[in-house]
Formats: C-alpha cells, structure tokens, sequence
C-alpha cells in the first residue's frame, strides 16, 4: 500500500495559490483514479505542521508505510511545468518538508517536487508561493499534474 500525502494550507484562503500544489496532485487523484491500492492524505494543519498530522497518521497504522509514503509538494527550485520524483531528496527550503523531517527523523521517503517556479515579479520566495495561480500558470500546473498521475499509476 502506498501512502500519497499532499502538502498544502487548509482553508479557502490558501485553495488556489502555489504553496497548495500537492493538494491539487491528491484532489486530482482521488477524482480521476479510484480503487487504486493507495492512501491519499491532505494534512489539515498549515504547512509548517504538517509533519505532526503526517507523523500521527503513521503512528496509528500497523503497515510499514514509510517505504512507500509519497509527498507531492511545490518546488521554486524546479521551473513551472516540470517536475522530478526522487528519494530523499527536496527543495533547499520548504516548511512542510521540514517539518515532516523533523517529526519522523528521516528525509528517506519519495518527494514528489512540483515545478512552481516563474516569472515572481520581485516577489520573495514566500509571497511568491502564496499567491495564487494566474490563469496561464494554472493551465501549465494542470497538465504537470497529469504528468505526475500517469507516473504514479506506474507506482
């Protein structure tokens, strides 16, 4: 079994910016592939928490999920559009992936990074993510997501 948990901020505010690129992946697997022998999860805390409900989640299970967890996050190290899906191995900085390593004591699972990177205007890192998409950008996101679920059909 596989667990594929998606990173994003709960709450309307937060449902179309670029920080929320794993909930698009989770939401869009759950629409378009059911049955499949995997766990979706969304953490409901915000993103710098999300190791807490990540961690307590694995807690009550009795399947060795760690092997098999998949985080779908968003990447400013990897240009719109593209993505990379490696072991161990995420951006220089993100607060959701931080703190899931920080809570489980190990970076060994699959990062599924998820190209946000573009044209910020000035913008920081920070503001940048936590926009929300324009409409040229959602279209490009909308077909890397495609991309990644035919890859994790393959998984």
């Amino acid at each position: 079994m596989k667990l594929i948990v998606g990173l994003g901020n709960p709450g309307d505010k937060y449902k179309n910016t670029r920080h929320n690129a794993g909930f698009l992946v989770v939401d869009e697997l759950a629409r378009h592939v059911p049955g499949k022998p995997w766990v979706l999860f969304k953490p409901q805390k915000f993103m710098n928490k999300s190791g807490v409900e990540v961690k307590r989640w694995l807690k009550n299970r009795e399947e060795p999920f760690l092997q098999n967890l998949y985080v779908c996050h968003d990447d400013l190290d990897i240009p719109l559009g593209k993505f990379k899906i490696q072991f161990g191995k995420g951006p220089k900085v993100h607060n959701g992936l931080s703190s899931i390593y920080e809570q489980l004591g190990t970076k060994d699972f699959w990062h599924i990074r998820i190209g946000i990177d573009g044209d910020r205007d000035g913008k920081s890192g920070e503001d940048f993510v936590l926009g929300n998409w324009r409409p040229e950008e959602r279209e490009v996101i909308n077909l890397t997501i495609i991309n990644i679920i035919n890859f994790i059909k393959t998984i």
